[in-house]
């Protein structure tokens, strides 16, 4: 049976490349996205049982999108497709329920091989990341350790990541070049960790930081 996908890239190229490679080894390509809301409303209308999600995306990114994806296709196996390879990204979307998180630099066989193993029901990891993962296990669940445990246990991974370069005094545009985001996402991520921390500017989330610090 053909395994039904869904390609989620901001990258007309990277989508059609990716289409080709699947549907020449067996895998039935459902659609294309350009971004997390495309997605979604995709999902939701067609139900794949695979989607292969890039994380840095406009608008809605690939992080965002992935537990709304589960929503709206329950039951579809979600892989991350990326050139990201930091261990927030990692943990973050392992957390939103990814079943696979791969390297855009992995072969183009490799990534089919990958695929297939997840439609059997096994994990799928590039060999660079599963290594990430195992030191971030052993090192006790990847927190950063310049953010004191009040802190980081209320916020997200990325925003733990988010409040620390705001803490090296960089703007949005700059956290969103140096995370391979939007400008949107990082004004999201702002905002959702000055309400976890009940502050009411990122002046406030800076001064909880460094008293938490003290």
């Amino acid at each position: 049976m053909r395994e039904r996908i869904l390609i989620v890239d901001d990258h007309p190229l990277t989508r059609q490349a990716l289409s080709a490679l699947l549907e020449q080894h067996g895998f039935t390509v459902v659609a294309q996205a350009a971004d997390g809301e495309e997605a979604i409303a995709a999902a939701r209308r067609l139900h794949p049982e695979l989607v292969l999600l890039d994380l840095s995306m406009p608008g809605v990114d690939g992080l965002t999108a992935l537990p709304r994806l589960r929503a709206a296709a329950p039951g579809c196996e979600i892989v991350v497709l990326t050139a990201s390879g930091t261990e927030d990204d990692l943990l973050d979307a392992i957390r939103g329920g990814a079943a696979g998180y791969l390297l855009k630099s992995e072969p183009p066989e490799r990534i089919v091989e990958f695929l297939r193993g997840v439609a059997r029901g096994e994990a799928a990891l590039s060999g660079a990341v599963a290594r990430r993962l195992l030191d971030q296990v052993r090192n006790g669940g990847g927190r950063d350790a310049a953010v004191p445990d009040s802190i980081a246990a209320t916020l997200s991974a990325r925003e733990v990541e988010v409040l620390l370069l705001l803490d090296e005094h960089l703007g949005t545009d700059e956290i969103a070049k140096r995370l391979y985001i939007s400008e949107h996402t990082v004004r999201s991520h702002v905002k959702s960790l000055l309400r976890k921390l009940g502050a009411s500017s990122r002046r406030e989330a800076l001064d909880a930081l460094a008293h938490a610090r003290a």
